[in-house]
């Protein structure tokens, strides 16, 4: 957890606010104090858990899909975001919450999508919490039955204990990371919905398992859908864009504009 991984959250910013936005953490307790660490990790959770409640029902009474996207720096998250936004071109409206530690890099990048995105700059701070997302959404302001897709800083492993309110944890990991990943980080691969196994087009150059690697995701959660997926050949974004569509349809069970979804 974070109070004793030595990440902080006191200097994240969210893009285009006066002030930043602070976690909620403690960082002035004793690491030799084991009960006193726990007692602070159970209440960040608990406030955290409390924040994605709000953010969850925000989604909710709108039909808005959100996403949490996790993965690897370095595993094509944005790039296939860029792709999967281009996709969707005017069949779905798509907002982004982008998290990174520095930069606004991603955020352009997707903004020249024409997608509405706010950058959210944690700093220190090695993952997105449901108090940071919350003020981010409140300024994209994101509209009934679209999508909001949050792409989390490069990090499996604090990003795991983190609800954000999203429906689904989406993990990407590219085929130029280890067949092992899922089983160095179960936690994150136990709490996704779906992996996408990125950089496919990559595989004839590469000795990379991907029977194995979908194995060992199973090993940590048996449920798991596993889609290859390409952003560069457009390989399995079909299906990619299938498993959204039909993700968004649960978004919009019960909602008013659940009768004129597609």
């Amino acid at each position: 957890m974070c109070t004793t991984c030595g990440c902080g959250g006191d200097g994240a910013r969210i893009e285009g606010a006066a002030h930043g936005h602070h976690h909620d953490h403690d960082h002035g307790h004793s690491h030799a104090e084991d009960s006193r660490t726990i007692a602070l990790e159970l209440d960040i959770l608990a406030k955290n858990n409390a924040y994605a409640a709000e953010n969850r029902s925000f989604f909710a009474e709108r039909g808005i899909l959100a996403l949490n996207l996790v993965s690897s720096p370095g595993s094509g998250k944005t790039a296939l975001l860029v792709k999967t936004i281009g996709m969707l071109g005017g069949r779905l409206k798509s907002y982004v919450v982008e998290g990174d530690q520095q930069t606004s890099n991603d955020a352009d990048r997707i903004r020249a999508t024409g997608a509405p995105a706010v950058q959210i700059n944690t700093g220190r701070g090695c993952h997105l919490d449901a108090h940071m997302v919350g003020h981010a959404v409140e300024r994209l302001a994101p509209s009934e039955g679209s999508v909001v897709f949050i792409e989390n800083v490069g990090n499996l492993v604090c990003p795991a204990a983190f609800d954000l309110g999203e429906a689904h944890k989406v993990a990407i990991l590219s085929v130029t990371e280890g067949e092992d990943k899922p089983l160095k980080y179960p936690d994150m691969f136990a709490a996704s919905d779906l992996v996408l196994l990125n950089k496919s087009d990559l595989l004839p150059h590469l000795d990379f398992d991907v029977a194995e690697t979908i194995a060992n995701a199973r090993k940590v959660n048996p449920s798991v859908k596993v889609l290859q997926v390409s952003a560069r050949s457009g390989e399995g974004m079909e299906a990619w864009i299938a498993w959204l569509t039909a993700a968004r349809g649960m978004a919009l069970a019960g909602h008013p504009l659940g009768t004129a979804a597609e």
